[in-house]
């Protein structure tokens, strides 16, 4: 227990003036400046994504994958990630942090994703175990109007907001398409922005509203 107040106490210093400057709207950025570290990394997504089928634009590709790694950088920085991904859960279950489960992280990926508006590639929620604790949720791509199955996966939580893809059937999770609950994350997102509210990336607890288990 010690231990565990001890690292309590530390990121509590660490996140000082979190928030605060989680209460300042946030924009996707439209440069998608992919950290020099990803580069690789986000060619490779571009290559495995321009794969899918012949009928994949390769430049949307590139621009889903720049896109996708960007903005994850960018929720990395203001989810601000501790320790391990089972320890932030532990954090924001106890109220010290606002934001960070699973699939938080794959809501505000798919919103910024939706601008793009891709027309040979599809977004797909994937979700495994859902409805109990070991539930798992991550994006999926597609080609479009290819099966679920031979999608790519987009994870961002289990590496600490680094973000993982492999194809879905390589995963060990066993994921499962989740149409309607996609539809409902990109109708919130409207509704918001057309209410004045900016939800980019969004900074409240909203497990209960939404039915996801809280990681």
């Amino acid at each position: 227990m010690n231990r565990v107040a001890l690292l309590i106490a530390v990121f509590s210093f660490w996140a000082t003036g979190f928030a605060s400057a989680a209460q300042q709207p946030q924009e996707v950025s439209s440069s998608f400046q992919v950290p020099r570290n990803d580069l690789a990394n986000a060619q490779a997504l571009a290559n495995q994504l321009a794969a899918l089928s012949p009928r994949v634009d390769r430049n949307e590709a590139k621009l889903l994958a720049d896109c996708a790694y960007a903005t994850v950088s960018q929720l990395r920085r203001q989810y601000r990630m501790f320790a391990t991904p089972i320890f932030n859960n532990f954090l924001i279950y106890h109220g010290l942090k606002k934001r960070g489960y699973c699939y938080q992280w794959s809501e505000d990926l798919l919103i910024a994703l939706d601008v793009l508006r891709l027309r040979s590639l599809e977004l797909r929620w994937g979700e495994a175990n859902p409805d109990n604790w070991r539930e798992d949720n991550c994006l999926v791509v597609t080609a479009k109007g290819r099966p679920f199955r031979i999608g790519i996966m987009l994870d961002c939580w289990r590496h600490l907001g680094h973000l993982y893809f492999r194809p879905v059937v390589a995963d060990t999770d066993p994921y499962v398409e989740n149409r309607a609950y996609a539809r409902f994350v990109l109708a919130r997102s409207a509704s918001r922005n057309s209410s004045g509210a900016n939800h980019h990336f969004g900074f409240h607890r909203s497990a209960e509203a939404s039915g996801k288990a809280d990681h």
